[in-house]
C-alpha cells in the first residue's frame, strides 16, 4: 500500500513538473513573440502617406507622371520658358523641396534670360516616395522631368549639398543632356572606393560621433536606418535634428535670417513621412555606387560648357578635404573654394549670384 501511494506521489510530482515545464515553455514563447513582434515594428517604417489618396496630404502643385507610374512634382521661375536663354534644373538639398529659394536678383535672371526648374526629389514634398531609389534613378528622374516639360536636348542642373549626387549621377548617366553642371557644397561618401583611405577617414573623423554612427548604419546595415533614427536609447543624428555644433559662424547668421522670415511651405517638405525622403536619401547617397566620382569623364571635351564646385572653407558639414581632393583628380572641374563660408554658402545673395555667373557667363 505504501509503494503505491510513493507511486500515485511520484506520478504526481511528475505530470506536476511538466505541467510547470509548459507553463515556462508557454511564458517564454509569449515572450519571444511579442519581443520578435516588438522588434518588427521597430525595424519597419510606416506606411507612406502618399499625396493624392484617401488620408493622404492634398496635392496642391503641378507634376508629371513617369513611366514607372511615380509622380514628380515641380515648379517654374525665371523668365518663361520658351523665351529662356538658359534653363537650369536645380536639385534640392537634404530636408528641402522645390520650394526652396536662390536669392538671385530679378535683374540678373533677366539679364541672363534665365528659366529655372526645382522638383520636389522622390518622397519629399508631393512627389510619389521611390522605395528602390539609388544613385543612377535620380538622373534618369532629372532626363524625364526634362522630356515632359520639353525642356530640350540640354540643360544645366544645380545640385545642393545632398543634391549633389544627383548631378554626379548626370554627369555619369547622361552627361550628352548637359549644357554644364554646377556642384554646391556636395555630397561626399566615406565609401568611395578611389579616393585615398587616409583622406576619408580624416575628414570621417571631423564630424560628431552621432553622425558617424548614423553614416555607418546607412552604408552597412540600411535595413536599420529607420530604426535608428527614431529609437531613443542613444543619441542618433545632428543631421536631422539641427544640431548648431555643425553650422560655421556664417551659417548661424545666414538662419537666423531665414527664420524672420520662415518658409511657409516647411511643413510640406516631409509630409510623406521621414523615412521616404530624409532617410532614403541617405541609404541611397551612402550606398555602394556604380561608379566613383573620381573616374568621371569630362563631357565638355569640346570646349561648350563646364562643371563648377563651390566649397566653403568652414563647412562642417561637407568637410572640404574630399571635395579638393576629387577637384584635382578631376581638373576640368572648376574649384571655387570661398573663404569664411560653411554649408549655407549658397543662401547669400551675392555668392548664389557668383555661383550663376560662373556657370553661364565665364
Amino acid at each position: 500500500q505504501s509503494s503505491s501511494r510513493l507511486c500515485i506521489f511520484n506520478s504526481s510530482l511528475l505530470l506536476f513538473q511538466v505541467y510547470i515545464s509548459i507553463m515556462m515553455l508557454s511564458v517564454i514563447v509569449a515572450i519571444l513573440v511579442c519581443l520578435a513582434s516588438y522588434i518588427y515594428r521597430s525595424l519597419k517604417p510606416p506606411p507612406p502617406r502618399v499625396c493624392g489618396v484617401p488620408h493622404g496630404p492634398l496635392i496642391t502643385s503641378t507634376r508629371i507622371k513617369l513611366s514607372d507610374g511615380r509622380y514628380l512634382a515641380y515648379r517654374e521661375s525665371g523668365v518663361d520658358r520658351a523665351n529662356a536663354n538658359h534653363k537650369i534644373i536645380v536639385v534640392h538639398g537634404f530636408n528641402n523641396s522645390k520650394d526652396m529659394e536662390l536669392p538671385i536678383s530679378k535683374d540678373l535672371i533677366e539679364e541672363l534670360g534665365i528659366y529655372f526648374l526645382f522638383f520636389d526629389r522622390a518622397g519629399y514634398g508631393e512627389s510619389d516616395p521611390h522605395p528602390t531609389r539609388t544613385v543612377k534613378s535620380e538622373a534618369y528622374d532629372i532626363q524625364e522631368l526634362a522630356d515632359k516639360l520639353n525642356i530640350g536636348p540640354k540643360f544645366y542642373v544645380i545640385g545642393l549639398s545632398v543634391g549633389a549626387y544627383s548631378v554626379y549621377s548626370c554627369l555619369k548617366y547622361i552627361p550628352h543632356r548637359l549644357a554644364g553642371a554646377v556642384l554646391v557644397v556636395p555630397f561626399v561618401s566615406y565609401w568611395w572606393t578611389k579616393v585615398p583611405q587616409d583622406i576619408l577617414s580624416k575628414a570621417f573623423k571631423l564630424l560628431p560621433e552621432d553622425v558617424r554612427w548614423t553614416f555607418r548604419v546607412a552604408h552597412y546595415v540600411p535595413w536599420l536606418l529607420y530604426w535608428w533614427l527614431t529609437q531613443k536609447w542613444f543619441s542618433s543624428s545632428s543631421i536631422i535634428s539641427g544640431n548648431s555644433a555643425l553650422l560655421s559662424d556664417t551659417d548661424l547668421v545666414i538662419i537666423k535670417k531665414m527664420l524672420e522670415n520662415p518658409s511657409p511651405h516647411t511643413e510640406k517638405v516631409r509630409q510623406q513621412g521621414d523615412h521616404e525622403c530624409l532617410h532614403r536619401d541617405m541609404i541611397a547617397g551612402f550606398a555602394t555606387w556604380e561608379f566613383d566620382p573620381t573616374e568621371l569623364e569630362n563631357p565638355f571635351t569640346e570646349g561648350v560648357g563646364s562643371v563648377h564646385m563651390w566649397q566653403g572653407t568652414e563647412d562642417r558639414v561637407v568637410p572640404r578635404e574630399i571635395n579638393e581632393y576629387i577637384s584635382k583628380k578631376l581638373p576640368w572641374i572648376k574649384y571655387h573654394e570661398v573663404q569664411g563660408y560653411g554649408h549655407l554658402l549658397s543662401e547669400e545673395e551675392q555668392k548664389c549670384e557668383d555661383i550663376i555667373k560662373a556657370l553661364l557667363v565665364e
